[in-house]
């Protein structure tokens, strides 16, 4: 259980800074568009907060606050194994992408924003990471909503 939580959060982790050092050591400045479609393009930019910008009033506390968040979490699993074996390897891309961002306020000062979906409508800037957040929530659903057993989450 707990291999695969560790293992599913490196991959996330590493394919995820990976991916964020490509566009940073190439040089690319906040704001540039690197590659445009009709539908997505790969545009730059560093988000100082979470979701659409939310809570970067918080400036320099926001990643304090994000690293109290994951532990507290972790500590919650760590005492009720029961989830964490149901849920390890969704649970583990979700840390996984959750330290990555936070590791990208500490390295970049904000997180490394780069997919920009504006086909028909102009959502918000995102990354693989969050991509691997809601994929992790959505087997955590998934899995829930389908399970026979009911006694877990």
């Amino acid at each position: 259980m707990w291999f695969s939580f560790f293992i599913a959060l490196c991959v996330v982790l590493v394919i995820d800074q990976a991916i964020k050092w490509c566009f940073v050591l190439n040089g690319y400045k906040h704001g540039d568009r690197i590659y445009a479609t009709d539908v997505i393009s790969l545009l730059l930019v560093y988000n100082k907060g979470v979701a659409f910008s939310m809570f970067a009033f918080l400036q320099e506390w926001l990643k304090y606050l994000q690293i109290a968040l994951l532990a507290g979490i972790f500590f919650y699993l760590w005492k009720h194994g029961e989830i964490l074996r149901a849920h390890c390897i969704a649970l583990g891309m979700i840390f996984g992408a959750g330290i990555s961002n936070v590791l990208d306020r500490f390295v970049h000062g904000g997180v490394v924003d780069y997919i920009f979906w504006h086909y028909k409508f102009e959502f918000a800037i995102f990354n693989f990471a969050d991509v691997m957040i809601n994929v992790g929530v959505a087997f955590i659903l998934f899995n829930v909503f389908l399970r026979k057993d009911k006694s877990v989450l």
